[in-house]
């Protein structure tokens, strides 16, 4: 839902002043810099920033990098980013559905099993990012509200969300949910 056109007001509006208004107090930025945003019928609104990847934003950019992410990283610190070859793949898109523990945001239940996991492992088009969870030998449990990221991967953003909602489907976590009318792209 971001054109061309909305990406271009998001940076004139918002980034670029905001990365300027630093600059102009002494204190350049250097770093990740996330602009989480709503788009809004008045246009983009800004809902926070952080000094960090967003989660589970990341979990859609990362798999599309073609670059190795360590010396983009040193490029960003030194300084130097934009003297250095960042790639994606452009043919490709990819959707994170997050699955969570029943009664999230508000109460909810740990230590509950999640089954199926394994189902998912061999693929290129799938990744299953643990956000909330740990280890009991064999058994992968939930330890916390925003448990599992699933990332699909395909050649649109259609193919990607189908790709994403087939693995949870092969998930066995009764405690557990998904919206199915958002997915991060």
């Amino acid at each position: 839902i971001v054109d061309e056109a909305m990406h271009e007001r998001v940076m004139r509006e918002i980034i670029n002043p905001v990365v300027a208004g630093m600059a102009a107090e002494g204190a350049p930025y250097k770093g990740i810099l996330y602009a989480g945003l709503m788009l809004t019928a008045e246009g983009p609104k800004v809902v926070e920033f952080n000094c960090r990847l967003g989660d589970p934003e990341a979990q859609v950019l990362l798999p599309r990098l073609q670059s190795d992410l360590v010396p983009a990283m040193f490029a960003a610190s030194d300084g130097m980013l934009d003297q250095f070859d960042l790639r994606w793949y452009e043919d490709e898109a990819a959707v994170c559905v997050v699955m969570a523990a029943n009664g999230y945001p508000g109460d909810y239940q740990k230590g509950t099993e999640i089954k199926g996991l394994d189902a998912l492992s061999g693929g290129t088009d799938v990744i299953a990012f643990h956000a909330g969870t740990t280890a009991d030998g064999a058994k992968i449990l939930a330890n916390g509200g925003r448990v599992l990221g699933i990332t699909g991967i395909g050649d649109s953003i259609q193919e990607a969300r189908d790709q994403a909602y087939d693995a949870i489907s092969k998930i066995d976590w009764p405690e557990g949910f998904c919206r199915r009318d958002i997915a991060n792209v």
